[in-house]
């Protein structure tokens, strides 16, 4: 009977230890939101490139016009102002839920170690779209993200970090598929992200 109890104790001071070092309370639904936000954005794009006469699955190199770009870079914007905003609404609803504080210092070191490698990222596209080299914008913006992920599995659900291994790599190949951005942010930033909120969801609800 000690013993049992003994090991009870110890699984309870282990929880509590998970609970004030990790932010345990990420949303499974924002990633399927965020996912979904995507994928209307891609297929919006994809409406743009047809409108502007297009044709993107032709295979040829397409030289885009500032107004274009300038348009591209407003979607992808809005893209991912809705992705944040549902995962806070989400990720808030389910730590009221469970009585745990959204914002504490766990989040702040959570938030740290994600936007590093991201905000990086994000300079490092933005030269890339100031030089023109717009091919290589999806790929690194897959790879940077994943590597957020990564970093930030440290501090939050350990089953991040194989949704950032699957960026990485999908941003990888995407360097040897060059124009074809569009179909590996898709995939990375849509399909990827709806299956593993489903996962979370179903697996932490």
């Amino acid at each position: 009977m000690d013993s049992k109890n003994y090991h009870e104790d110890l699984s309870h001071i282990r929880s509590m230890m998970e609970r004030s070092s990790r932010f345990i309370s990420l949303s499974g639904l924002s990633g399927v939101f965020a996912g979904l936000a995507a994928l209307i954005g891609a297929g919006y794009v994809y409406f743009v490139f047809q409108r502007e006469g297009i044709d993107y699955f032709d295979g040829t190199r397409n030289v885009f016009h500032p107004a274009l770009v300038k348009e591209l870079v407003i979607i992808g914007t809005v893209i991912l102002l809705t992705a944040v905003l549902s995962g806070y609404i989400f990720t808030a609803n389910k730590s009221k839920k469970k009585g745990q504080k959204i914002w504490d210092s766990t989040t702040k070191r959570l938030l740290l170690t994600f936007a590093v490698p991201l905000v990086t990222g994000g300079i490092f596209c933005l030269a890339l779209l100031f030089h023109h080299s717009f091919v290589w914008i999806a790929p690194a913006t897959l790879i940077f993200y994943g590597i957020a992920l990564v970093s930030a599995e440290r501090y939050t659900l350990t089953d991040i970090k194989y949704l950032g291994y699957c960026q990485i790599i999908l941003g990888l190949i995407s360097l040897f598929f060059l124009g074809w951005g569009l179909v590996f942010w898709t995939i990375g930033f849509g399909v990827l992200h709806i299956v593993y909120g489903l996962i979370m969801h179903k697996k932490y609800k």
